[in-house]
């Protein structure tokens, strides 16, 4: 199966309180199956009650992290998308709480590559960070944080770092 075709037909879930943020991926994601919800109630009840092959879950509005640990045990890989939650402490949380990747809603045109990833990962049973890395480069924290954000917050660079490193021994030890 080529890259490019990965997505096709794949059951995903997206969570949004936003009815636009929804029919955009909708949009972008056509070649795959996918189910929205846009309350915390309607996708817990997805999650618990159907399969998944990957979940994009909105942080603010529909309680994104409680979502985010249904998904975790239900073994549904999770990207955490969105606006006005990207701050350092959040990026940390995410990860430590096992999301596969955090995407700022401004990088939403990019959504299959960043889901590629993710289904690429877990098919050859790596950590999907290690690409979101690359696809969100240092450059792009510096743009966002400022230019000195990782000498300005050493503590935060070090705990993501900590925090990749540790989902990917743990990922690892599943195999």
């Amino acid at each position: 199966m080529t890259e490019s075709s990965l997505l096709k037909g794949k059951k995903i879930l997206v969570v949004d309180d936003e009815q636009d943020i929804l029919d955009v991926l909708s949009e972008h994601l056509s070649m795959c199956q996918v189910v929205t919800a846009s309350t915390f109630e309607e996708a817990k009840k997805l999650l618990e009650s159907r399969r998944f092959d990957v979940a994009v879950l909105d942080i603010m509005g529909v309680r994104g992290y409680d979502l985010l640990e249904i998904a975790n045990h239900q073994d549904i890989p999770a990207l955490m998308l969105t606006a006005h939650a990207f701050t350092p402490d959040n990026v940390i949380k995410s990860v430590k709480e096992g999301a596969a990747a955090y995407v700022p809603k401004e990088e939403i045109s990019r959504i299959e590559d960043f889901l590629t990833d993710i289904l690429l990962a877990r098919a050859k049973g790596e950590s999907p960070l290690v690409a979101w890395q690359k696809r969100l480069p240092r450059s792009y924290f510096q743009m966002r944080f400022g230019a000195a954000w990782e000498t300005a917050d050493r503590e935060f660079l070090d705990t993501l770092r900590s925090a990749i490193q540790t989902r990917a021994r743990e990922q690892k030890k599943k195999e």
